[in-house]
């Protein structure tokens, strides 16, 4: 985990540590987001269909309170996105109207674009639907994107002449820039599988098979040992931003320890 990531976490702790609690216990959360704990899996699920599950100010903090609480003291192995209705998500609420409401909208979407990449968890989002600019964005921050083959994805904002910026800031590490500018600048809808060769996305699924499909890859991840999934997912992210000679001698690093740590337990 890098310096930035654990900044966050650490605000985040402590702002929505009255949350936590209640994340913990498996409940319901008033904002329009379900939130659940159960055998090593967080699930999200995003439950505003009557908007097209765009992401409210309330499900915003919702979902960074319960990132920040495993961040502190990681009970999950797994966190799945996913959302009721016919859309997955197709943007986030908008009701800033001055400079300092629109910096605080914008800083919170980015901080929780942070935790959703920088944490422990591998994390798969099952797009059962539509997903336009954040919820697209977010559905490939996650390790897995699974999509529906019916789903229709898109970067609208340029259609009102608002160039995506806080999606573009990493959009490049997942996909081809040949493929990726025109479908940021010009904001037309494109297919699941338009996205796959991109590289947005992991696998196009059957809609009656994407749920089994994501069950498939959380047994896969929890049937691997804790600690080393841990640690495969933090050295690939730091791989991407380290020079070939910082990642060699991270490598050293984390090879040593961890072939110690198996030894030890070993002998146990």
């Amino acid at each position: 985990m890098d310096i930035g990531s654990m900044c966050v976490y650490s605000v985040f702790t402590e702002l929505f540590r009255p949350l936590k609690a209640s994340i913990m216990q498996n409940t319901t959360l008033s904002a329009p987001v379900s939130i659940q704990e159960s055998e090593g899996v967080l699930t999200f699920t995003l439950d505003n269909p009557s908007a097209g599950n765009e992401v409210t100010g309330a499900m915003f903090e919702a979902m960074l309170g319960a990132l920040a609480g495993q961040a502190a003291h990681a009970t999950a192995r797994v966190l799945r996105l996913r959302a009721t209705g016919t859309n997955f998500c197709t943007g986030r609420e908008r009701s800033g109207r001055d400079a300092a409401s629109i910096h605080a909208e914008v800083s919170r979407l980015i901080a929780l674009k942070k935790a959703l990449r920088g944490t422990s968890l591998i994390t798969i989002a099952e797009v059962q639907g539509d997903a336009h600019g954040f919820g697209l964005g977010i559905a490939i921050l996650c390790d897995f994107t699974l999509v529906s083959s019916t789903a229709t994805l898109a970067f609208p904002e340029m259609r009102k002449g608002l160039p995506p910026a806080a999606i573009m800031a990493y959009l490049g590490r997942y996909s081809l820039p040949k493929a990726c500018f025109p479908l940021v600048l010009f904001g037309d809808a494109f297919t699941p599988e338009q996205a796959l060769e991109a590289g947005f996305v992991t696998r196009v699924c059957a809609p009656d098979a994407l749920t089994s499909d994501a069950e498939a890859i959380v047994n896969r991840i929890l049937s691997l040992d804790a600690d080393g999934a841990r640690q495969c997912k933090a050295f690939f992210q730091q791989a991407q931003e380290g020079t070939l000679e910082q990642n060699f001698n991270l490598a050293t690093e984390t090879l040593v320890v961890r072939s110690l740590r198996l030894m030890d337990e070993a002998r146990k």
